[in-house]
């Protein structure tokens, strides 16, 4: 209507105090004071000044941290200590591993004095009217055949994998080629009218030197193989190097189901093959006639190694 105020600039009245309010709990019903239950609403009494003690920021409370943070804080120690454990386990696999690489070496060192070679003279006998390339063909393809019957055999052992032994057989496979193989260097070497001066050690650090490198030495330049010690750090070095390459080829040998067996003969004949061509590569440019040798026979082995043709009958000697 047009005398009467619109209803949005309509104001709300106050609302009356309730009785209860107007009359008072007291016996007086006076209506208490403002400033007692404005402070019996407060949490903390407030002092002169208008500062109490919850006004120092000892008494605040401390606001607690959401679940998610206490579970994120929780795993930072449990991820630390997990990584640390990974990094533990890594460095004493990584020890292991170079002790047992050690250890191989040590014992090929041992044995390469006690392998039985033959010299120039009983190998003309053996094999009468070949020259010297066809004599060594015919050495390389038995060192060959002999690898491969190792790697068929430790594939063979592996047929149903137990990881505890395949270290055992692992180490057992290099010793037994590294042996035939030193002894295919050391006659060798005899067929091209190379042999080494010295004792038995030291044509024995020569034959190691070779495996290791994996080329022909010069016999005529002493200053090359003379300083060689079966004890020096640079050969076990050399042989520690040439270990582990060799002990990562052969891990296939380890396929279960007879798969490493093939795996291995196949590996085994071809490594040996190319090591017996690098070899004799260099040892071809420095070959001596054999009407120009005067050799005497070759000093054997008090306790010659005995290389038989079953894998399990070498490894028993080779751990002898």
């Amino acid at each position: 209507m047009a005398g009467e105020t619109p209803s949005r600039k309509r104001r709300f009245g106050r609302l009356k105090p309730s009785e209860t309010h107007q009359g008072g709990t007291g016996p007086s019903g006076a209506p208490e004071p403002l400033g007692e239950h404005s402070a019996a609403l407060l949490p903390h009494a407030v002092g002169e000044g208008g500062r109490g003690p919850s006004a120092s920021p000892d008494a605040l409370p401390v606001p607690s941290q959401p679940p998610a943070a206490d579970a994120a804080a929780e795993q930072v120690p449990e991820k630390a200590g997990r990584l640390a454990g990974m990094r533990r386990g890594v460095r004493r696999s990584g020890q292991s591993a170079r002790a047992a690489v050690g250890y191989l070496a040590d014992r090929i060192i041992e044995n390469a004095p006690r392998i039985p070679v033959r010299d120039l003279a009983t190998l003309r006998s053996q094999f009468p009217g070949l020259d010297p390339e066809q004599l060594a063909d015919k050495l390389v393809a038995g060192a060959a055949n002999g690898t491969a019957t190792v790697g068929a055999g430790v594939g063979a052992a592996a047929m149903l994998p137990v990881p505890p032994a395949m270290p055992a057989e692992l180490a057992t496979e290099i010793t037994g080629v590294a042996a035939i193989e030193l002894k295919l260097i050391a006659e060798l070497y005899e067929v091209y009218g190379q042999r080494p001066p010295g004792t038995l050690k030291e044509r024995s650090a020569v034959y190691l030197t070779t495996w290791s490198e994996e080329r022909g030495i010069d016999v005529t330049k002493p200053s090359t193989y003379k300083n060689a010690a079966l004890v020096s750090s640079g050969l076990k070095r050399e042989l520690r190097q040439q270990i582990m390459k060799r002990m990562i080829r052969n891990l296939p040998n380890l396929l279960p189901f007879m798969i490493g067996a093939a795996v291995g003969a196949v590996i085994n004949r071809r490594d040996t093959r190319q090591l017996a061509e690098r070899i004799r590569k260099d040892l071809r440019v420095r070959r001596v006639s054999w009407d120009a040798l005067e050799l005497p026979p070759l000093e054997q082995p008090q306790q010659p190694l005995e290389l038989s043709p079953e894998p399990g009958d070498r490894a028993r000697e080779l751990e002898r």
